[in-house]
């Protein structure tokens, strides 16, 4: 019966002391209170009752900031959601330093992140979004620092206007639209007339090329087999001059 005892007492005691560990995390150690160090990835022997063992995750974890409302430095009022992500470098300090790390990282993750955005202009957060993330994370990460956390990266992943500022940038935004084109217009008819004034000039020069020009449009018009008739301006001076001479013989 003692054997038996004895045995059970064993198993148990073994059953205590033995710990695995996986390669992606670590085990600090606590012996009789007092942190003696971080051991692990693989197979752990505890003393018995007289240390325990606290897991701690190395990956990479992604954490969602909840979407909030924000300020910005004009007076608009935005929903700001993001994504932060980090990891553990230093599995002592998680444990020892603050008592609830991963929710430690996403309050001070949410207050960053609208303190950060008030200090810009709506214009600013929609067009700086890469500067505005590379700051949040920087200061994300000189708070988790003590924490032995390191924020890799924090991303904005959604903006939420106003409807009233979401109509007003439209009209904002047709606006220059229209701007463009008008410019773009403008611009053609400015060349168009360019190139007219040196197409007169040239036709100045030599008379002959308006006579040219004016058989080619006749040609050009008698492809599509309308009925239309072109009178070259030579002929209708050639007219007036008639109806000039048959005035000046009735009188």
């Amino acid at each position: 019966m003692i054997l038996y005892i004895g045995i059970a007492v064993f198993v148990v005691l073994l059953s205590l002391s033995l710990r695995v560990v996986k390669e992606y995390d670590r085990g600090v150690i606590f012996f009789l209170g007092k942190c003696t160090g971080v051991r692990g990835p693989g197979l752990i022997i505890l003393v018995p009752i007289l240390e325990q063992m606290t897991k701690v995750a190395l990956r990479t974890i992604t954490m969602n900031i909840p979407s909030q409302k924000i300020i910005t430095k004009d007076n608009v009022s935005i929903d700001i959601a993001a994504v932060a992500y980090y990891k553990i470098v230093d599995a002592e300090k998680s444990v020892v330093a603050i008592e609830d790390v991963y929710n430690a990282v996403n309050q001070i993750s949410q207050t960053t992140v609208r303190n950060v955005i008030g200090q810009f202009k709506l214009d600013e957060i929609l067009s700086q979004t890469l500067d505005i993330n590379s700051k949040i994370k920087d200061v994300i990460d000189s708070h988790t620092e003590p924490w032995g956390v390191q924020v890799t990266a924090v991303e904005i992943k959604d903006i939420s206007l106003p409807d009233n500022m979401q109509r007003a940038m439209a009209k904002e935004a047709e606006a220059e639209r229209e701007r463009r084109a008008k410019i773009v217009a403008a611009e053609g008819e400015f060349q168009a007339a360019v190139k007219l004034g040196e197409a007169a000039d040239i036709i100045a020069a030599h008379p002959v090329a308006l006579q040219l020009r004016t058989l080619q449009t006749m040609s050009e018009i008698s492809v599509e087999k309308n009925s239309t008739i072109i009178f070259p301006a030579q002929f209708m001076t050639t007219v007036a001059e008639a109806v000039k001479m048959i005035k000046g013989d009735t009188k």
